[in-house]
């Protein structure tokens, strides 16, 4: 099973980008979200970033798996 995760995007070059998630940052192809910008949150899924969240957005979701275990800390 995989599991797309909202990724704060830290830097942009081109059409790659590095995103993170707690103290993980991992390089992500950006080719699906032309509109991105730094400090935005995206879902990125299988190493692509597939859509932009809300900040809101990615906080319940971040706070949600971390009921569950699954948080970044």
């Amino acid at each position: 099973m995989c599991l797309a995760v909202p990724m704060e995007v830290t830097e942009i070059t081109g059409l790659r980008g590095t995103a993170r998630l707690g103290d993980v940052s991992r390089e992500v192809n950006l080719m699906l979200v032309p509109d991105v910008k730094v400090g935005d949150y995206v879902i990125i899924h299988a190493g692509s970033a597939i859509s932009i969240l809300s900040v809101e957005e990615a906080k319940k979701t971040l706070d949600l798996l971390g009921e569950i275990g699954l948080d970044s800390e």
